[in-house]
């Protein structure tokens, strides 16, 4: 888990560095990460993660209304995560119409879905 939310809080950094880039070198370096980071880092952990989350809710039979919130957040994320795969791909085809200001409030996403899912399942408010 703690791979996958590393790899969802750097690599739309990585984007506010891609977009703010204007030369080619520079740009091509960034493809080459941002790749590397999503398919050797991110697929893995965010799988990784999915696995032991099922293994914990169905082995050990957590149940509850926070459960399901929290299940509600984490889908988000997946979501997030295949949104993220996809600006990925407007990067590498040199398609990317957005500025850097608009990754950097992309960039808040996970941490505001982290600190609800925390605050889920410590509090468990219902």
């Amino acid at each position: 888990m703690v791979s996958w939310f590393a790899g969802l809080f750097y690599l739309p950094r990585l984007f506010v560095y891609h977009a703010m880039s204007d030369d080619a070198p520079s740009r091509e370096r960034f493809k080459v990460m941002e790749r590397k980071l999503y398919r050797g880092i991110m697929m893995p952990a965010m799988v990784l993660t999915l696995l032991s989350g099922f293994w914990l809710w169905f082995g050990f039979g957590f149940s509850g209304r926070w459960l399901e919130a929290k299940v509600a957040l984490v889908a988000i994320l997946v979501a997030y995560h295949f949104w993220l795969r996809k600006l990925l791909g407007d990067f590498a085809r040199d398609a990317n119409s957005r500025t850097h200001v608009f990754y950097r409030w992309v960039n808040e996403v996970p941490t505001v879905l982290l600190v609800a899912v925390v605050i889920l399942v410590v509090v468990k408010p219902f």
